[in-house]
């Protein structure tokens, strides 16, 4: 079996080194030059751990290889993986699908007898269905939703909580398992259903996820209130087995590419489909976390005497998880942006992210360090939990910020040693 990946960004990137690693002769394909260059060249274009090491094996070894051709694609490969994206429609809240719609029909007339078209993309229902018609005869569609963690792409695709395959028959079920043979020898379970529950599979489970962040925040709020503490809290409630703790920690919300557009997205669609007011909290779930962000602004500014025009403030964290350089919709950079707008001046650092933060903010002041981004700052800002942001030693960080006030925007400080250190330490959800 040979196996093509069309769309080589961060899903498709991974999606070709994993499926590399568990044995295959993979084609990616991809038309952007720059990022086809340097994936053929064994360079990840953006950070992942693990990745970098493991594309740079395989196309060393001649395993893995790139190319911008769908009829070298077409011809070559037995099954073909679509990992484009998916992101929000520039005139609405849903999916912008046209780069799937455009893969697809790229390959459809090269695919030989018997390809296996295999979409992993995040698509709105009714896509896989619509797709399939457009393939030729004797080829078939499957449906393969991914479930991708950045941070963590390499081992959720090597070793996944779940596989699900929608397909339309038996033999298409087949080949994949066939190709999933080693992922699924080492246990991983498969759920197979139609094209359609496949679909809403993922954009289901981000809407959950999702869910669970916004309501934990609005606890937050709750108990800054009544002074009571939302962690402690998250930890009681998180010892239900049904509840769970994953997922209940209050902060400034989520962003990155996938839960903002995917609730939106799922919105949209159950619109569409004549259901859009069961699925109306999801208009909440997304105004309570964008206020996260507007209550980091409000906090810093009370903190500040009641404006933050022409104070310092620093900014740890750019992108909008720790252990990648993904600053899309990143609440970090967000607050950053918006404190910038009423005339703070601000200093940002992230372990990887700073490029791609100059990119999409370069108004802002960029640091070279954690401590060179707080000098003479009047408040501090730990917007991403990255773990060396808890390591700084605060007998040296004291000595070079003009205050010792911190906003810990993710409930990852440890409070008592800050203030010990002679920090006043605000957190969302404590008193």
């Amino acid at each position: 079996m040979r196996v093509t990946v069309v769309g080589c960004g961060y899903l498709g990137a991974t999606h070709a080194a994993a499926m590399a690693e568990l044995g295959y002769d993979v084609l990616g394909v991809e038309i952007d030059h720059a990022k086809r260059e340097s994936l053929a060249a064994g360079k990840v274009p953006f950070y992942e751990p693990g990745l970098g090491d493991l594309l740079a094996d395989h196309v060393a070894a001649g395993r893995l290889r790139f190319t911008n051709s769908f009829e070298e694609a077409g011809a070559f490969g037995d099954v073909h993986f679509v990992c484009v994206g998916t992101p929000q429609r520039p005139d609405g809240l849903g999916a912008d699908v046209r780069y799937v719609d455009a893969a697809v029909a790229s390959l459809a007339p090269h695919l030989r007898e018997g390809a296996l078209v295999v979409g992993k993309s995040t698509v709105p229902v009714g896509t896989a269905a619509r797709l399939a018609a457009t393939l030729p005869a004797g080829t078939e569609l499957a449906w393969n939703p991914e479930f991708l963690r950045e941070g963590h792409a390499v081992q959720d695709t090597l070793r996944p909580d779940r596989l699900v395959l929608g397909v339309a028959s038996e033999r298409a079920e087949r080949v994949l398992r066939d190709c999933y043979a080693p992922v699924v020898a080492a246990g991983t379970p498969v759920v197979v259903t139609d094209f359609a529950t496949a679909e809403l599979v993922k954009v289901s489970a981000n809407a959950f996820l999702a869910t669970k962040i916004s309501f934990i925040n609005a606890v937050a709020e709750v108990c800054e209130a009544a002074g009571a503490d939302v962690v402690a809290l998250a930890d009681a409630i998180g010892h239900d087995d049904r509840i769970g703790r994953k997922f209940l920690n209050a902060g400034v919300g989520f962003g990155g590419g996938c839960l903002p557009k995917d609730i939106r997205a799922f919105l949209s669609r159950a619109g569409e489909l004549g259901v859009e007011d069961t699925m109306s909290f999801l208009r909440q779930v997304d105004d309570i976390n964008l206020r996260q962000r507007t209550r980091v602004v409000q906090i810093a500014t009370t903190m500040l005497g009641g404006s933050v025009a022409r104070s310092r403030i620093a900014v740890w964290g750019a992108s909008f998880k720790p252990h990648s350089d993904d600053v899309r919709d990143s609440p970090a950079l967000s607050i950053a942006g918006q404190l910038h707008l009423r005339g703070a001046m601000v200093s940002v650092f992230d372990p990887q992210a700073m490029e791609p933060a100059r990119a999409v903010f370069p108004t802002l002041d960029y640091a070279e360090t954690a401590l060179a981004a707080a000098r003479d700052a009047d408040l501090l800002l730990h917007l991403t939990e990255w773990p060396e942001f808890r390591e700084v030693d605060l007998d040296v960080l004291g000595s070079v910020v003009r205050r010792r006030q911190v906003v810990d925007g993710r409930n990852r400080l440890d409070a008592d040693t800050w203030r010990g250190a002679g920090w006043t330490v605000r957190a969302l959800g404590r008193s």
